[in-house]
């Protein structure tokens, strides 16, 4: 169902006749998944949400996977302890 789909969308090759389709991760279901959880961690979604959205056991799981695509990652906390101490910038962009 997955791969016909793609196929016809002209993301992957369609199969010759009474050929199987090809296993591959870079084409398949894996890259959604990835993709969505990409788009959702830079919109700022948490870890935690994301995780159990996407049946992670863990959070840290999530963290594995996808830190990196978090660029906000501790702007937030110095913003904040910033505006707490009276830093002016950081009170401009804290709020």
């Amino acid at each position: 169902m997955w791969k016909p789909a793609l196929a016809a969308a002209g993301v992957i090759p369609m199969r010759k006749k009474d050929e199987r389709w090809k296993a591959s991760r870079k084409d398949g279901f894996h890259v959604l998944r990835h993709t969505y959880a990409s788009v959702i961690l830079e919109a700022g979604e948490s870890v935690v949400t994301l995780a159990r959205w996407l049946g992670h056991s863990s959070p840290t799981i999530t963290l594995d996977y996808y830190a990196h695509f978090m660029p906000e990652a501790g702007g937030k906390g110095r913003g904040a302890i910033d505006a707490l101490l009276g830093h002016p910038a950081a009170v401009a962009t804290a709020a």
